[in-house]
């Protein structure tokens, strides 16, 4: 059920406010005005962000959501500060996750898998699947209310993109930073891929550890003990490995043992990487299968044995009884075959850390192929920039986990077995393929010889040639997309961009190879500033996926509370630099300050016509303003700063926390209450409405970027917009309001607005003690008054609701007289025929009991030692913080209760 709030206009016109027509209505509006078009030969300063282009099968997550919101909110704000905006969107073609999701389709429906169809037929199925569902997250953006250019929307597919991947593959292979080589690799085996290091994630796993026996050669009645947690591969077992200091086995270096299955003879061998405290301390050697054999294994020349097909099976046709067999099934067989023959010592209990393929979510296979390779070019510049804050990171921290990657950087593997994506642009001699396809390295040497071709386009006499069948790694195309998503004609004026958006997961995959590829390309950083954002998580602090059924649906988060309402409760639990406790009710607080904004422009509507001159405040005004409107003004002076303050450091957090702060509790709470007497006054009316108008206007302004569906429609139907208008046209204040107003004057009123709200709240609270809140009739009788307090007391009567404040500078109160004493006066309410104090007591005994309660619970938690070593240090901290937070409201219980002397 759609959530609304009606208006009632001066022409008894019903309005309501519903978030999803109005969002639906402005956004069209917007695209038709074509607002968000950035011009290329435009006088004004550039300003540039590039989206990270989400997946072409994605469709929007609570991360999509965060990070859009937040280069929505830049780009905005940055056109209401006079800059040229490009906020240029596109999508990326995500090759393993569009393959799986066509292969997955195509298998379904005609029952055909891509071998069956061939690569051609396979690719136009994929072009066709991306034309109909390609675009689906780019709509679900628009829905969200991005500003981007949509204009400017690019695929990293299209012709234009593609060419400047095979134009930099072609300069990279020519400058020997590109080769083609025999290299261990991390394979998925569902996708049947190679997969770089950052896309496999490490998981802890529960393992097991398997001791087995290796029979001496030469004498079988004596065996060395190895201890493996994968005797699937043993059948690729070339050699034994052990420290050469180790005392254990220096013996045994140099003679042979018999590998259990096909049966062989191996060499032990000496090797100072091998850990003298893992397991036995005699390591197994498998080169095709780990990585740190493939080193060993490559020192002592052993041979590589391939056991382990890339569909994860094994292959070992020697062994009928493991070939073609799962690795995992193959894993308890060769368990249970080693058992049988005495082989197999014990078995325990193992906790590791294993690769997981990313896209898969499969246990990768470490084994050797034949891949592409990529030398990064530029480490170094990418290192200076960040050093010398040429490019700076908020939060400062990541720069940490950045330095630390490109210090121990590889060579990254750029080549992918699929089809679907950029296909490598080398070329091989018809005649010459097969004997190329063998070579160990192939690189940038081999052009002299004729028989490859790298080109940006295929060689005139194509059907001379075979194309590598491999495409390009998905993150090859997108390191390049600060500049290559652009024309020259944009680039000359946008690149570099300002800031990037982005998640630290993707630190790696993407920010460290832009910064080396805008350096090697362009000569330069492709952006100034990156912005790290938060990683959502579930109230329990899970993060969200799929699997566990705890993310939520944006779409439908948006149908229930507005796009307006989710992009400000999102940003208004995403601290800097910490992960988010995502709640739902959060959400609808997003929501419920749209009311609120929309509620008080009503108000304001209702009040009368629209004040002349809502901008500029004249000097002479000021002597008409009251000191509480005075106040007001300030307050807005003081936003305007702690917004733009937030901007330059991005904080984001601290940015909605003021706009909520300032409209809620300072105009709304405090100013409004005082302001609804005056428009009853006729000669106070118009200054109560101008000082509204400039407010709500300048407000209106400060928080488009956030809420911008509301704040456009806002603006318009109080008149402060005219038809053709749009408030990312109209200029920030320059200057604060109060600027030429004398800074004691402006002190003098805050002082005495201060005082004047601080009082109502205390004495609200204490009607609030002795349950007389919605009593306007009470007389407080008080002693002792501050010279203000004449020019206070009657706004005072409004904001408390009272009747009177008598002043009796001989009262003497009796046992049952509420009182407090401020900076203002001695204020006392006596209670007499007002309070049932025997009822009063037991409801306050009552909640006594219930506060005790509490704080018996959580210091009997913070009692547990067990809680206090194994929980997580936040979770003890916030037990601790709840204990203080119950004994806080023990003691002003018991004040409450002094103070009254209510007693039994």
């Amino acid at each position: 059920m759609l959530e609304y709030i009606s208006f009632l206009f001066m022409d008894s016109k019903k309005f309501q406010y519903c978030t999803n027509e109005l969002e639906s209505r402005w956004q069209s509006k917007w695209q038709e005005e074509n607002l968000f078009s950035a011009q290329s030969d435009s006088e004004k300063s550039p300003y540039s962000i590039v989206i990270p282009p989400p997946n072409v099968t994605g469709i929007l997550h609570l991360g999509h959501i965060l990070n859009n919101t937040l280069q929505d909110v830049l780009a905005r704000r940055a056109r209401q500060g006079g800059f040229e905006v490009l906020w240029l969107p596109g999508t990326d073609h995500a090759g393993i996750a569009t393959q799986n999701r066509v292969e997955k389709f195509l298998q379904e429906t005609q029952g055909k898998s891509r071998e069956n169809l061939g690569r051609e037929a396979f690719l136009k199925a994929v072009w066709e699947w991306k034309e109909k569902h390609g675009g689906t997250i780019i709509e679900q953006l628009k829905r969200l209310g991005c500003s981007c250019d949509w204009n400017r929307e690019r695929f990293t597919m299209d012709k234009d993109y593609s060419s400047w991947v095979a134009k930099v593959f072609n300069q990279l292979f020519r400058q020997n930073l590109i080769y083609r080589g025999k290299r261990m690799v991390n394979w998925c085996p569902s996708s049947c891929t190679a997969l770089s290091d950052e896309e496999v994630l490490m998981k802890e796993n529960s393992s097991k550890l398997y001791f087995i026996k290796y029979f001496l050669a030469e004498n079988p009645n004596n065996f060395i003990q190895i201890a493996t947690t994968r005797p699937e591969t043993l059948m690729g077992d070339v050699a034994i490995a052990v420290h050469p200091k180790d005392s254990r086995y220096q013996k045994w270096i140099g003679k042979n043992v018999l590998r259990p299955f096909p049966k062989a003879e191996i060499p032990v061998i000496a090797d100072e990487r091998v850990e003298k405290s893992f397991g036995t301390g005699a390591l197994k050697i498998t080169p095709f299968h780990d990585k740190l054999d493939f080193l060993i294994g490559q020192d002592h020349k052993l041979p590589f044995i391939e056991v382990i097909d890339e569909k994860g099976k094994v292959k070992c046709p020697e062994c009928p009884d493991f070939h073609q067999m799962d690795r995992f099934v193959a894993r308890r067989e060769v368990a249970r075959h080693l058992q049988k023959e005495g082989l197999l010592i014990k078995i325990e209990e193992h906790q590791n850390h294993i690769g997981f393929s990313e896209r898969a979510n499969v246990v990768i296979e470490p084994r050797v192929s034949m891949q592409w390779f990529l030398h990064y070019p530029c480490v170094k510049e990418a290192k200076e920039a960040v050093e010398n804050e040429l490019v700076s990171f908020y939060p400062e921290h990541w720069e940490k986990t950045y330095m630390h990657w490109l210090e121990k950087i590889q060579d990254w593997c750029i080549s992918r077995q699929l089809w679907w994506g950029h296909q490598i642009p080398v070329w091989y001699k018809r005649e010459k393929f097969e004997e190329l396809k063998l070579k160990e390295k192939l690189d940038a040497s081999h052009l002299e010889s004729g028989d490859i071709y790298v080109g940006e386009n295929p060689p005139s006499d194509k059907e001379n040639w075979i194309q590598e069948e491999d495409v390009l790694d998905t993150w090859f195309s997108s390191w390049l997309w600060p500049f290559a998503a652009m024309d020259e004609k944009t680039r000359n004026k946008f690149y570099p961009t300002k800031v990037l958006i982005t998640g630290p997961d993707i630190l790696f995959f993407w920010v460290a190879r832009m910064l080396m590829a805008g350096y090697h390309f362009t000569e330069q950083a492709p952006f100034r500033e990156v912005f790290f954002t938060s990683i959502i998580r579930d109230s329990q602090g899970r993060k969200m996926s799929k699997s566990l059924g705890n993310s939520p649906n944006p779409l439908d988060l948006m149908e229930k509370y507005g796009a307006d309402g989710l992009r400000f409760g999102l940003m208004r639990i995403a601290p800097t630099g910490l992960d988010i406790r995502f709640e739902e009710k959060k959400i609808e607080e997003g929501r419920n300050f749209a009311t609120k904004l929309a509620n008080a422009a009503n108000f304001r509507y209702l009040a009368g016509d629209l004040a002349d001159g809502i901008i500029e405040i004249s000097s002479k005004e000021y002597q008409n303003f009251t000191f509480y409107q005075i106040d007001i003004l300030q307050k807005l002076d003081s936003l305007q700063k702690k917004t733009q303050e937030a901007y330059q450091t991005y904080d984001f957090h601290s940015l909605v926390h003021s706009l909520y702060t300032f409209f809620w509790s300072e105009y709304c709470d405090r100013f409004l209450e005082v302001a609804k007497s005056d428009l009853k006054k006729g000669n106070e009316k118009q200054n109560a409405m101008r000082v509204m108008d400039i407010v709500l206007w300048h407000y209106l302004q400060l928080c488009y970027p956030v809420l911008p569906h509301i704040a456009e429609e806002l603006a318009h139907s109080l008149g402060y917009l005219q038809e053709g208008e749009f408030l990312c046209q109209k200029p920030l204040l320059q200057k604060p309001l109060l600027s030429s107003l004398d800074k004691k004057m402006i002190k003098e009123a805050s002082n005495k607005a201060n005082l004047l709200y601080e009082n109502a709240q205390i004495l609200r609270d204490m009607k609030a003690r002795n349950q007389l809140s919605s009593r306007r009739d009470l007389n407080f009788i008080i002693k002792k008054p501050n010279k203000c307090f004449g020019e206070l007391q009657e706004v005072l009567k409004i904001l408390v609701g009272a009747e009177a404040f008598l002043e009796e500078a001989k009262y003497q109160p009796d046992e049952n007289a509420a009182f407090i004493s401020t900076e203002l006066a001695e204020f006392y309410l006596p209670l007499e025929n007002l309070v049932d104090f025997e009822e009063e007591v037991s409801r306050l005994q009552k909640k006594m009991g219930e506060i005790k309660q509490e704080i018996l619970n959580c210091q009997k938690k913070l009692q547990n030692a067990q809680f206090v070593e194994k929980a997580p240090q936040k979770i003890v901290m916030r037990e601790k913080q709840r204990l203080q937070d119950w004994q806080q409201k023990q003691k002003r219980l018991e004040e409450t209760l002094a103070r009254q002397r209510i007693s039994k």
